[in-house]
């Protein structure tokens, strides 16, 4: 015969068991949902140097300049070669400025990548904004292929009322170049058709 005593302890058990499975479920939930968040926030405020996308041109433009440095890189493994061709540029705050990335693909093969950025100081993050980029979109290079990449971007004239990043005098917009898995379909299309090689991801 079951007591009360028993009964009671094994309900308690019952509950404890489904708490923890409520836990588990969760914290699973949050870590699936913990990448595209953190990316959706750093975009939002500039968090770790993340540039905003914005749609079209600022409508103010400044008297005071800054500095724009660019800067390339590419993962291990990642085997194009890739570079700003410029090093710097200088405009005035609200001002479109128009610069080019080249990458070259030096494999018998197609190649597929996708640029990931930030901008130094952290602090000019929020107030880097770029209107069209590479970046937006994952690239797919042909065997041989070289390509001139465009970024169109300003400086938010907003920069100048943020307690720290008013005093930033030069920024420093820096990409990463990485190797992505290519979907078969993608590969076949870029074996025949070249003008298919970009993939819009927005």
């Amino acid at each position: 015969m079951v007591t009360p005593a028993q009964k009671e302890r094994d309900r308690k058990m019952r509950r404890t068991a489904l708490t923890m499975v409520g836990v588990v479920v969760f914290m699973g939930a949050m870590a699936w949902v913990a990448v595209p968040f953190y990316s959706w926030f750093c975009k939002v405020t500039g968090f770790s140097g993340t540039t905003g996308q914005v749609a079209e041109a600022s409508d103010t433009v400044l008297d005071r300049t800054i500095k724009v440095r660019f800067d390339a890189n590419i993962e291990p493994g990642m085997p194009w070669s890739f570079k700003p061709e410029q090093i710097e540029t200088e405009l005035r705050i609200g001002e479109t400025g128009l610069a080019f990335y080249e990458a070259h693909n030096p494999t018998d093969h197609p190649v597929a990548g996708r640029a990931s950025y930030n901008v130094t100081p952290y602090s000019a993050g929020g107030y880097f904004d770029k209107i069209q980029c590479f970046c937006f979109t994952e690239q797919v290079l042909q065997p041989g292929e070289t390509v001139q990449m465009p970024v169109s971007f300003y400086v938010d004239p907003e920069i100048v009322n943020d307690r720290e990043a008013k005093y930033v005098h030069t920024i420093t917009l820096s990409y990463t170049f990485y190797e992505i898995e290519m979907p078969e379909d993608t590969r076949q299309a870029a074996l025949t058709d070249p003008a298919a090689a970009a993939i819009d991801v927005n």
